[in-house]
């Protein structure tokens, strides 16, 4: 048998109890209602019960996972389908998993050159610096080549 003072699933929480309850924060309550994943305000004040909570979860963990906001919307009108094939489902994590694998090698290209541009740069008192020269798109690495060819 539950803890006595555990709400029920069809009892009433407040906007407090379901951030408390779910881990997430008033404002993606607010972005769930609008994007149509929970059905708004009660009549009686704001008032939100376990599927609330579940939905929260749902939408923060697919947020973790890195989902964007219409993949989210379409694994949770999967996840409220009884009918829903795994496949759909599976496919936008494989989708997403790519997207994040072509993030990922930007981000270490990035890095490399971020580093590489940092080795060129002296860190003394002097001015000049490879690292502005790149940014500002006037000899950057070129200038590099020259000082540390």
């Amino acid at each position: 048998m539950g803890h006595p003072t555990a709400p029920t699933a069809a009892a009433h929480l407040t906007l407090a109890d379901v951030v408390a309850r779910s881990g997430a924060s008033a404002q993606l309550l607010h972005d769930c209602e609008s994007l149509g994943l929970l059905d708004g305000t009660d009549a009686d004040g704001r008032l939100y019960d376990e599927h609330t909570v579940s939905t929260l979860r749902f939408v923060r963990r697919a947020h973790t996972l890195g989902f964007d906001t219409a993949e989210v919307v379409e694994l949770h009108a999967l996840w409220q389908d009884g009918r829903r094939a795994s496949f759909d489902v599976k496919r936008v994590a494989l989708e997403r998993a790519e997207e994040l694998a072509q993030r990922i090698e930007e981000l270490a290209h990035m890095k490399r050159l971020l580093e590489r541009l940092a080795h060129c740069c002296e860190g003394d008192e002097r001015p000049e610096c490879p690292i502005l020269e790149e940014l500002a798109g006037l000899e950057g690495f070129a200038g590099c080549e020259a000082r540390h060819g």
